[in-house]
């Protein structure tokens, strides 16, 4: 009588005890997981590029060239593989000839999409290229196809990747680069449903086969050309671009080779809700809100496979991230907000989810520095470090690795009459052969026991770190810059292929398994 007893005593553990659990099928490698989904964006708006990438020559600010070495030494730090610019609504109010030769006597621009301020160009086409040498990455140029022609970007092509004897390779040695630069990636417009140009979608079609049939490859380097989505749930935009050209042998591809997706994470536009000043409620909101990103790509992909069902033709994210009102006191147009664990999570969240995709080529969080959800904030000489910025150098090593498929229950998260799941995860091979795992507890309250069963992995040594504050609204500021940042983390125990993780309330976790 006494051992069935036990046995019912046990069975509420027992049965909670099985709630959060993970298999990772070590035998069963997927795609690879492109380096590219961690990509940044950098448009010229407020203080992203201005005070954020360029002071100038003249700037007491340490700096290579006008590009501070501070931000540089970060970005190179977390490995960012590419760089989107100018925009962005910008870009389709962009001329970069205006942005070229002695800054001098570049002519100055009104930026009416963001603020009504005087853009100067002196941040242009070779100081871009400049800084992204600097910190190693691709860049990712996006074209204007809302006020500029189809000669300007053609031109434009020309002018950065061409070495032959040409107007443009003579120009741009006129201006000091003798040699042509690669550049690969080339955005054919942005949101042309919208700030680039209020098109339909056929037409749009249209302009888009006729901006890419004048988008030439020039000594070696072969264009991957982004088409513009959409509204987010706009799945027909998809279908018409997807199908205009899909049944005429070759065309497709040659017009394009990634379609954009963009989706910020906002509950409500009229009022998006202080970024540090919210409550569990708000809380939850954000990463019920967030996990729409999952139903999004799984929806335009299956349009894709329709008519690319090889999945030759990329999806790429180049804007996501959480929206929020502007810090007060700041100017409204320059979408300047400070970075909490709540961004840190919500980076983590999507990045999960960009990784179970192989028609995900590309992915751009909206921005790099001092707009939106930032990896970097910066005021005059000093920089600090976000949290999301940490939740990315603590997922350096899912860059190119092998994705590993994985079966995960989860127990559910409740605010209201709403329910989301409690847990997210992710795993990989990586390059050099170590297992990667990603854990993420967004319930704010409550920590949570995992069970990650490891199947055909060699487990010996793990190494794991974490990233997690006291509040909800926890951040870095200037006068606390170390306020949060990843430490290291052994709450788990291995065996017989079992991994067992005690995951505080409100954290992201990544284990290394090494080989």
């Amino acid at each position: 009588m006494k051992s069935i007893i036990t046995i019912l005593l046990l069975i509420p553990f027992l049965l909670f005890s099985q709630q959060n659990t993970i298999t990772i099928h070590g035998d069963k490698a997927g795609h690879t997981i492109s380096k590219h989904i961690y990509g940044q964006f950098s448009e010229h708006l407020g203080r992203c590029i201005y005070g954020g990438i360029w002071v100038g020559y003249d700037s007491k600010i340490p700096n290579t060239r006008g590009i501070r070495n501070d931000v540089v030494n970060a970005l190179k730090e977390i490995s960012v593989p590419n760089v989107r610019w100018p925009g962005g609504c910008f870009a389709d109010e962009y001329h970069w000839m205006d942005g070229i030769g002695d800054p001098a006597k570049r002519p100055k621009m009104v930026n009416t999409n963001w603020g009504g301020v005087t853009e100067d160009n002196s941040f242009g086409t070779h100081e871009f290229l400049d800084f992204c040498e600097q910190v190693g990455c691709e860049p990712v140029i996006c074209g204007n196809v809302g006020s500029g022609s189809v000669q300007e970007m053609s031109d434009w092509v020309q002018y950065i990747t061409s070495k032959g004897e040409n107007p443009m390779s003579d120009l741009r040695k006129a201006n000091g680069r003798a040699e042509p630069w690669k550049v690969k990636f080339w955005g054919v417009g942005n949101e042309s449903w919208g700030c680039g140009g209020i098109m339909s979608a056929d037409y749009y079609a249209n302009e888009l086969a006729r901006y890419s049939f004048f988008l030439k490859n020039y000594d070696g380097n072969i264009l991957y050309k982004i088409a513009s989505g959409g509204l987010p749930e706009d799945y027909e935009w998809t279908e018409t671009i997807m199908k205009k050209w899909s049944n005429v042998d070759g065309w497709l591809r040659s017009f394009m080779n990634g379609y954009s997706l963009h989706f910020y994470t906002v509950n409500d536009w009229a009022a998006k809700g202080s970024a540090t000043d919210f409550t569990e409620k708000e809380w939850f909101a954000t990463y019920s809100k967030t996990l729409e990103m999952d139903e999004l790509i799984r929806k335009h992909s299956a349009v894709m496979d329709k008519y690319d069902p090889q999945k030759r033709i990329g999806l790429v994210v180049d804007e996501w991230g959480n929206w929020f009102d502007v810090e007060p006191g700041t100017n409204p147009g320059f979408l300047y907000q400070q970075n909490t664990l709540r961004d840190a999570l919500t980076a983590a969240l999507n990045l999960n989810i960009f990784h179970k995709y192989e028609r995900v080529h590309m992915a751009n969080i909206a921005q790099m520095v001092n707009v939106l959800q930032a990896m970097i904030l910066t005021d005059k000489e000093k920089m600090i470090l976000t949290p999301t910025y940490f939740v990315y150098k603590m997922y350096k090593g899912f860059q190119d690795a092998t994705y590993l498929p994985i079966d995960l229950k989860s127990e559910k998260y409740s605010v209201d009459d709403k329910a989301i799941d409690v847990l997210s995860s992710s795993a990989a091979k990586t390059k050099d052969g170590n297992i990667i795992i990603s854990l993420v507890n967004v319930h704010a309250s409550k920590d949570i026991k995992v069970q990650c069963k490891l199947q055909d992995i060699n487990s010996s040594k793990i190494k794991g770190s974490i990233l997690t504050a006291a509040t909800l609204n926890g951040h870095n500021t200037f006068d606390n810059p170390d306020n949060i940042k990843t430490k290291t983390f052994k709450d788990f125990t291995l065996k017989d292929e079992v991994l067992n993780v005690n995951m505080p309330a409100k954290a992201v976790v990544v284990l290394t398994i090494n080989k």
